[in-house]
């Protein structure tokens, strides 16, 4: 599949990994769909660069529904990126043996794998509607996980059990999908040099990196958004999480 012209949704593409998507999207020709709670930043980006936004939430069905609408009036959707995700900190149990706040690991489980699944669902049927390229592709879903999904360190038991899910049905939504020509991958990406990390001081972002093998630095957010674009030009990369670390494996803490 070819990026000149193609129509993509991007989640969380606002900010971070999302908003470098957009940049590396946009700038190989593709039409593009601006997904985000953050109305500002979303709407600012889309004025640059010549894109469309729309206010969504993950979680919300009918957001995410007006969202690939809005994609589809730009023609047949080919494209979904999906990076909109939190993170919170919290052990299974505190120092004092206080539990996990339970509504706070539902919220976790919510946007970063029952909102993921909401995208790709959606996406999925708004794809399988669109008349196939010349080799019978439809579209490609493109997820994104974490190392955490298999390095999860302390504190890290809700945001990781997502990403692991996250990663988990990679293989078998490809293997649903499949009759109707639409792949699924997912990205599981290290430490990255996001807006969230970039108001760390020096040295608490060169502890961040000791641990990467090499390439020994921080993760570049254009570096994310050229794998997916490697992936949607790739038609053969079906099912499979791709880790994105400079062969980082993280420590417990």
């Amino acid at each position: 599949m070819k990026l000149t012209d193609a129509v993509a949704l991007v989640t969380g593409g606002a900010s971070g990994l999302g908003a470098a998507t957009v940049r590396h999207l946009v700038a190989g020709g593709a039409k593009v769909v601006i997904a985000d709670r953050d109305e500002e930043r979303g709407r600012a980006l889309a004025t640059e660069l010549g894109a469309t936004f729309a206010k969504t939430d993950i979680t919300d069905a009918a957001q995410v529904e007006a969202a690939i609408a809005a994609a589809s009036a730009l023609g047949p959707l080919r494209i979904a990126v999906g990076c909109a995700g939190v993170g919170w900190a919290a052990r299974t149990l505190d120092k004092t043996g206080k539990p996990h706040d339970y509504d706070l690991f539902k919220t976790v489980v919510g946007i970063n794998l029952i909102g993921t699944f909401n995208v790709l669902r959606l996406a999925a049927a708004a794809m399988a509607q669109t008349a196939p390229l010349a080799d019978g592709e439809r579209g490609v879903i493109i997820n994104t996980a974490s190392v955490a999904a298999f390095d999860g360190q302390i504190g890290q038991v809700a945001y990781a059990a997502t990403k692991a899910a996250v990663a988990g049905m990679t293989l078998p939504a490809a293997r649903d999908l499949a009759p109707v020509g639409v792949r699924v991958m997912t990205i599981a990406p290290g430490i990255f040099d996001t807006p969230m990390l970039g108001a760390l001081p020096a040295e608490k972002r060169e502890a961040l990196a000791k641990d990467v093998v090499f390439p020994k630095r921080l993760g570049d957010p254009a570096e994310f958004a050229s794998l997916v674009a490697t992936i949607v030009t790739t038609s053969y990369l079906n099912g499979e999480t791709i880790r994105l670390d400079g062969s980082l494996r993280m420590p417990p803490k």
